[in-house]
């Protein structure tokens, strides 16, 4: 990241909001997790939860964007560009990384595109958007979620569409993000940062909270969010595996 971008510029409510979304994060998973090895009867996989699911993953997605126009109205042109570029490489491989091991622990339930895929590739996806009519902005987001909506309910033999929201058939995931329809939360946050944080400052008033102690923990949970999102599960599965072999 440009040396112009420090700690002190950013924005603590988003990183509020950021926190907020990992905390229930940590709940989705750690539920999903007791499924799974067998210690609750809980379903997961019904509707409620997984609409539950889809709000953190859609939260996380939107913010993606919503950051990527503050970044831009503090970085020139190419130290934005070089930015974008290794953030998204580094997304992209982490995501990467998720699919080996989730092909060791899950077998062909493996994460073929997930949420850091999509995020590293929408990375790339939203520059142009950063300088193009918000009209536009919100129109192709729209379109993106439209789209990938009617497309989430087709499948296809083979496997070469799953990251555009094309399922194969028979197969199944334990995380997916393709890019339509959940890419469109990246534009919208783009187009949302825009209306609320031109030139990435507030066009809104709002008292430092930062001082209060539940505040001060969620903005570091939302500064480090991507790091306890691959460092969560791993602990909580082996608490509880832990915990199932001494029942």
């Amino acid at each position: 990241m440009s040396d112009q971008v420090q700690p002190h510029t950013r924005i603590w409510e988003i990183d509020v909001v950021r926190g907020v979304a990992v905390i229930a994060m940590i709940f989705f998973h750690f539920m999903w997790d007791l499924q799974y090895t067998g210690l609750s009867r809980v379903n997961v996989f019904s509707t409620s939860w997984q609409i539950f699911a889809r709000s953190i993953g859609t939260s996380f997605i939107f913010l993606l964007g919503l950051s990527l126009w503050l970044a831009s109205t503090r970085m020139p042109g190419q130290d934005l560009w070089r930015y974008v570029v290794l953030r998204s490489i580094k997304l992209i491989a982490l995501g990467l990384a998720i699919t080996a091991g989730t092909v060791a622990f899950v077998g062909d339930a493996y994460v073929r595109f997930g949420i850091l895929h999509l995020m590293g590739s929408m990375l790339i996806f939203c520059v142009p958007f950063l300088r193009a009519p918000i009209w536009v902005t919100l129109g192709i987001g729209m379109m993106l979620t439209g789209i990938g909506a009617y497309l989430t309910s087709l499948t296809v033999p083979f496997p070469w569409l799953i990251p555009l929201g094309l399922t194969q058939a028979g197969v199944t995931m334990v995380d997916y993000y393709p890019l339509l329809p959940w890419g469109g939360a990246a534009l919208f946050g783009i187009a949302v940062g825009r209306l609320i944080y031109p030139n990435g400052q507030r066009r809104f008033v709002l008292p430092e909270y930062t001082h209060i102690p539940p505040i001060h923990a969620l903005r570091f949970l939302g500064r480090h969010s991507l790091l306890i999102y691959l460092l969560h599960q791993p602990i909580l599965l082996g608490i509880l595996f832990a915990l199932r072999a001494i029942r």
